[in-house]
């Protein structure tokens, strides 16, 4: 990793344009007051494709830190000249058919053509630049032609979770997952702009957004989820926000290692996951419900089918589990074709499934199939908007989800996380077990405070399971979480943090416990 940042800074310092020598008589500028109260409070360089980009992230005497972009070797001129004239030279000299661009499987073939044609445009415009140039400006032109324009460059940006776009007469706004929402030194010249950028983005996956229809809901062919609006639904402007997709999906050693959770929570949850007991994880918008959940998966056996169901896809599970991703589909511009996440359900049951996984249950029929599952013999794993267990109770037993409490007793527990804006944190707050009728007990509560996680009652109802169905008696299941906590410390000691490392660990645990605890005892790494 130090290395590959090693080599994009000297990418980045080969390309930086040199400043312009001051004239001997003038004089030194004053700067401004508000210049002088700036802070650079981080700075950092990637690539956006082969496009060296430079980022720092100031205080200017607002309320708000400001995200500044620059490319290195691209000033405002050259910008202009590539987005006007080349740009038309380059669509005039690439002959594809409209059904060629916007199918997502041809994506890599039509890249390919557009940067083979815009690299033959700079070298009729430009015969005297050098090919490393020549390469940064075309990759620079063949995004503004066929992707979101300068919205391009913070889509590459590991850095961001949100892009939203508010209208054409303000910047840019992007959450960082360091010093969340930030203004940004990109703007939209209008907003048709924006709007073409969202008719885009509709077109390639089969909707359109226009006067009659004008929200959108979509995804990238990277999996990034979009949401847009026009004016006059959104009364300042157009709008678009981008969730950029995690291209490195959390796991649990990444949360513990981020302090999202405790080795000894996971583990309890591991213990679960392993036995096959069903859980809800809730929490707010932004909470980390879908991570946890990505992150929850990578504990399920490899031996077990497992069917996913979503509205966009956002989990990524090891790569040899036997997995049927599955997402939804929304109607045609006729009304046709949708394919809703009930019928989703109801179909997963017939492909005898060992595991579900639901990206949010939000309806009375969706729940209803849900715990239908789970009481035929299903492991179900789903995600619920609540701030905590009481209300995710609460919202499963009251309309419109309106599950009869006498089901509940098939869900096992509840994990809620949480998102503490203020200090930008996010944190596993609950984690409780379910008992009939609705009662629950709280086992584990984090203490804002002292920023732990206590244990804070027995899991009395969970060990009866357990007994139950595993013979494990109260003391080999202590030890059984304990014993995962130690292998848990192990791979984030070593920094095991990948989906595949991580599922591999966790698989071989479940074949072969003796040589993962023997690796974990002599503090081994382990080969993959």
């Amino acid at each position: 990793m130090d290395e590959r940042k090693e080599e994009i800074k000297g990418i980045v310092s080969r390309f930086r344009e040199e400043p312009a020598a001051p004239l001997e008589d003038e004089p030194a500028p004053v700067e401004p007051r508000e210049r002088q109260r700036e802070k650079v409070v981080d700075s950092y360089s990637f690539l956006s494709e082969n496009i060296p980009v430079e980022i720092t992230v100031e205080m200017r005497g607002g309320f708000v830190p400001m995200y500044n972009v620059s490319i290195p070797g691209i000033a405002g001129g050259t910008k202009l000249l590539l987005e006007t004239k080349l740009r038309g030279e380059l669509i005039t000299e690439v002959k594809l058919d409209i059904t060629e661009i916007l199918d997502p499987k041809k994506v890599p073939e039509v890249k390919r053509k557009f940067q083979e044609a815009a690299a033959r445009v700079l070298k009729r415009n430009f015969p005297m630049l050098s090919e490393d140039k020549q390469g940064i400006l075309a990759s620079y032109l063949v995004q503004s032609t066929l992707g979101l324009g300068e919205l391009e460059t913070p889509l590459h940006d590991d850095f961001l979770e949100e892009i939203a776009v508010n209208n054409s007469s303000e910047p840019v706004w992007i959450y960082h997952k360091k010093h969340g929402w930030c203004k940004t030194n990109i703007r939209l010249k209008d907003e048709e702009q924006i709007y073409d950028f969202s008719s885009l983005v509709a077109r390639k996956v089969g909707r359109q957004i226009n006067t009659l229809t004008p929200l959108l809901d979509a995804h990238l062919p990277t999996g990034d989820r979009v949401n847009a609006t026009l004016f006059p639904v959104s009364n300042f402007g157009n709008t678009m926000v981008i969730r950029k997709f995690s291209k490195n999906p959390w796991t649990i050693t990444n949360l513990i290692r981020g302090q999202t959770i405790t080795s000894e929570v996971a583990a309890m949850i591991w213990l679960c996951v392993q036995n096959e007991l069903s859980l809800v994880v809730a929490g707010g918008t932004g909470s980390g419900k879908t991570s946890f959940l990505n992150a929850l998966a990578g504990l399920i056996p490899a031996n077990q089918r497992i069917v996913s169901i979503e509205d966009t896809r956002e989990l990524t599970l090891p790569s040899f589990l036997h997995w049927v991703p599955m997402v939804t589909r929304e109607p045609n511009p006729e009304g046709k074709g949708e394919i809703t996440m009930l019928d989703l359900m109801v179909n997963a049951l017939r492909q005898r499934p060992d595991r579900i996984i639901v990206g949010e249950v939000r309806r009375q029929k969706e729940a209803e199939i849900l715990f239908e599952a789970m009481h035929t013999g299903h492991s179900v794993y789903a995600t619920l908007h609540a701030d905590n267990t009481e209300q995710a109770i609460s919202r499963l037993t009251n309309p419109p989800i309106n599950v009869p409490e006498e089901m509940l007793d098939a869900l096992a527990g509840v994990v809620v996380q949480f998102r503490h804006r203020r200090f930008n944190l996010r944190r596993t707050l609950e984690f409780a077990e379910v008992h009939k009728n609705g009662e629950y007990n709280v086992v584990y509560r984090w203490d804002a405070k002292a920023d732990k996680t206590p244990k804070v009652g027995r899991a009395s109802r969970i060990s009866e399971i357990l007994h139950l169905y595993s013979g494990l008696t109260d003391k080999e299941i202590e030890e059984n979480v304990w014993e995962k906590v130690d292998v848990l410390n192990w791979m984030v000691k070593n920094g095991y943090e990948s989906v595949n490392e991580v599922g591999s660990i966790v698989s071989h645990y479940y074949l072969n416990r003796e040589e993962v605890l023997d690796s974990v005892k002599r503090n081994e790494k382990w080969v993959f």
